[in-house]
């Protein structure tokens, strides 16, 4: 049966087993049961079975499976058969249709009665399953309504794949399908032949560049105005990834030109079609300079237009607080904290008790939370409603531990509601405050900001506090900055109220550099562009334990990592006990990939962390029980978010679930909540947004020199409360530093709120 290695061969016969399925790539690890040479499947016993690995999108067992491909062996499982094509068939044996059936793809046939139902029509069973359904309640145990149940469900899985079938070739899955198919239904093959960009734009998870893959197989013409107006559409995405919200309509024409391959005349005329359609907004109103008209989607300039209504709103109406003498309660909270507050710092509490919207900002060690604290206590001695917010939990949890009021994330300060789509506070049911204090405000991306502002009674007082140094929001926008530059505080102390009216106070003087914090005199000479590194190490045993910021020599990717594994297995755990080298060590890295990559660096400290034997394998890597862990995307479900770390509770692998710790609350996953989970040993500095840890460790080298930006290094080293080690080249850290031109965001905001209230 075994050809020699690398021949290519063809292998027919049914599918068995389904060992491994990556949802992603499609890859595959099977048992199949080859024909005989009479064309019929071979006997039930394992030795028949052959493994087959490969891409196979939509398989099922009990398949006929064409293959072609090549035999391989595997040193530690054998023989196998590489797959390097494939056609599949519904089975057309008793064996193979009993074994489809049994499989539990069609909703309520299980082993039983698939077993009933092949025992009563044989190789006729899905002629009869399609045309007479009927038939089926001659099958013991099978009534009216379990038969019109397995009918429907019949007929949608035969819709799924033909479907499936019909799609292969443009490399979509089946997770995708099944979106298809629930969304259009029977005619979801139609829809696609006929509109297969309306797929891009109502579909999640199938974008322009598969639907334009569909359309182009499908004879639609380049320049056609449906895949124009897709691929502007597309570029205005790409872009708002990138962080925009709007885009010079020039550069927005030449890009999607070159994406599109077609003339920019077309393209021109086409955002001028898109523009009369409301598909985009097109403004003329830009800041004087080379940007010109912008074009905008309009989920942005909606929610651009909310920020600036309700700013509007919140200025324009007079304070709810209770009545406050500011002289004097600034006086009482030097007194309580038993310090003087700098100028500046008194400037900020007057503002924020006088002014209804307010902005606080500076970098680490300038006082932000003394006068947070102090500003709580005042309200709190009023009698006045405080809440405090910030975008993630353990940022929330620092604001409570520090201001000792009550913090929470936005979102459940918005309380967020999955089924219905959108916050339940909100404009027309805003939040009982009086006072609401958002810290880490710079990442707040459009979206959030439209939705949080708008929740704010118009009684109340707004207080932004953030360091606009750090990385920008993950989500599109720039709305700190935006709100921070209109009103003229670009120096320290800045004016009280800007054309907006928008109080901005920027704390500068730096009080942690009296307790010698490196990190804060590293992380200010970082914003200052000083490009010399601190005194750097050769060998982690030479870094020096009593200083908070420690500098060690890494010549090569591989170098880096063995120092990393080093300093988190013996280095930390000798000189400081009580740091667990799990739940207190933060590995940041710039790159997800490579060797000295955030995947990567996972691998390797699991391994050296926690060796365990037993866990359970999952597309994207294996989780074992006391893994750290982080929640990649929001769900509302489970009530976690975006950046919460966990920990591995248990796993099960027979029935294919985890059950995690985050934050004392325990979830169970299973299979279809993977892809939403990676090890944390290691994250993106991006990640690591709104969050504090005991212990940092930034790989950096001149291998991540597509990252390596001046506010990526700083916000690395600002996330290190008590210590933080720097490994790698002395170079790289120059090139981060000298690197102060990260991407400028184009954003419609400032515009909207310099134009006058009810502004088209």
């Amino acid at each position: 049966m075994v050809a020699t290695p690398n021949t290519p061969v063809a292998l027919t016969g049914v599918l068995e087993r389904i060992i491994f399925f990556n949802e992603e790539n499609h890859y595959t690890i099977a048992e199949l049961r080859p024909e005989t040479e009479r064309g019929e499947p071979g006997t039930a016993g394992d030795s028949d079975r052959v493994t087959i690995v490969g891409p196979l999108p939509g398989v099922q067992c009990g398949e006929t499976l064409q293959l072609t491909g090549e035999w391989t062996r595997h040193a530690q499982h054998g023989a196998q058969f590489k797959v390097t094509g494939f056609k599949s068939e519904l089975p057309s044996s008793v064996y193979g249709i009993r074994k489809y059936l049994g499989s539990g793809l069609v909703p309520g046939i299980g082993k039983v009665y698939a077993n009933k139902i092949v025992d009563t029509f044989g190789t006729d069973t899905f002629r009869v399953l399609s045309e007479e359904s009927a038939k089926l309640r001659k099958v013991p145990g099978i009534g009216k309504v379990r038969a019109s149940a397995i009918k429907q469900a019949w007929d949608e899985q035969k819709t799924l794949r033909e479907v499936h079938i019909f799609l292969q070739t443009y490399g979509v899955t089946t997770a995708q399908c099944v979106k298809l198919v629930n969304r259009y239904g029977a005619e979801a093959k139609q829809v696609i032949v006929n509109e297969p960009y309306r797929v891009a734009r109502e579909i999640e998870g199938i974008g322009f560049k598969t639907a334009d893959r569909i359309a182009i197989n499908l004879g639609y013409a380049n320049d056609a105005p449906p895949r124009l107006d897709a691929g502007i559409l597309f570029a205005l995405e790409t872009l708002q990834e990138e962080g925009h919200t709007a885009f010079p309509a020039e550069e927005l024409v030449d890009h999607a030109a070159a994406m599109l391959e077609t003339s920019a005349e077309r393209v021109r005329a086409r955002v001028e079609a898109l523009a009369s359609q409301a598909a985009v907004v097109r403004h003329a109103d830009a800041a004087p300079g080379p940007r010109g008209p912008l074009v905008q989607l309009p989920v942005n300039d909606r929610a651009e237009r909310r920020i600036a209504d309700a700013v509007r709103r919140l200025t324009a109406i007079a304070s709810g607080l209770p009545a406050i003498k500011v002289d004097a309660a600034v006086a009482w909270a030097q007194e309580k904290a038993g310090i003087a507050f700098h100028d500046l710092q008194q400037t900020a509490l007057r503002r924020a008790l006088t002014h209804k919207v307010s902005i606080l900002t500076g970098g680490p060690g300038t006082g932000k939370t003394t006068i947070l604290r102090a500003l709580v206590d005042i309200l709190k001695a009023k009698k006045a409603r405080v809440h405090l917010a910030a975008p993630t939990g353990r940022a929330a949890q620092r604001l409570a531990e520090t201001t000792g009021g009550f913090a929470s994330t936005i979102h459940r300060l918005l309380k967020f509601e999955g089924a219905k789509g959108g916050f339940t506070v909100n404009e027309s049911h805003p939040l009982a405050t009086d006072f609401l204090i958002v810290d880490e405000s710079s990442m707040l991306d459009t979206r959030l900001a439209a939705a949080l502002l708008s929740a704010v009674p118009v009684r109340a007082h707004l207080l932004l506090v953030g360091d606009t140094d750090q990385l920008p929001s993950v989500g599109a926008g720039n709305v700190l900055k935006d709100l921070i530059a209109l009103s003229g505080a670009d120096r320290p102390g800045g004016p009280a109220s800007g054309p907006a009216a928008i109080a901005t106070t920027r704390l500068a003087v730096v009080y942690r550099q009296k307790e010698q914090s490196q990190i804060v005199t590293v992380a200010h000479a970082i914003n200052g562009g000083d490009g010399s590194p601190p005194p750097v190490a050769s060998e982690v045993a030479k870094a020096q334990a009593w200083s908070d910021l420690n500098f060690i020599a890494a010549h090569s990717p591989e170098d880096c990592l063995a120092k990393v594994v080093q300093l988190c297995t013996q280095f930390i755990p000798q000189h400081f006990h009580w740091f667990d080298p799990v739940n207190d060590v933060q590995v940041l890295a710039p790159m997800h990939k490579g060797v000295a990559g955030v995947a990567n660096f996972n691998q390797q400290l699991q391994a050296a962390l926690n060796p365990r034997p037993h866990g359970l394998r999952t597309p994207g890597g294996e989780f074992r029980p006391g893994d750290k862990l982080i929640q990649l995307r929001n769900n509302y479900d489970k009530d976690l978010f975006n950046g919460d770390i966990g920990r591995v509770v248990a796993v099960d692998a027979a029935k294919g679930t985890l059950t995690a710790d985050f934050d004392g609350a325990k979830h169970e996953f299973d299979r279809g909540d993977f892809g939403d989970l990676a090890l944390a040993y290691a994250i993106s500095i991006h990640k690591s947004q709104g969050s504090e840890y005991p212990v940092v460790i930034v790989p950096l080298l001149k291998a991540h020199f597509v990252m390596l930006q001046r506010n990526l290094i700083y916000t690395a080293i600002t996330r290190g409360r008590k210590k933080v080690f720097i490994v790698g080249e002395p170079a790289a850290y120059g090139m981060a530093v000298r690197n102060a031109e990260s991407k400028l965001r184009c954003t419609h905001l400032r515009e909207k709120l310099l134009a006058p209230a009810g502004a088209g």
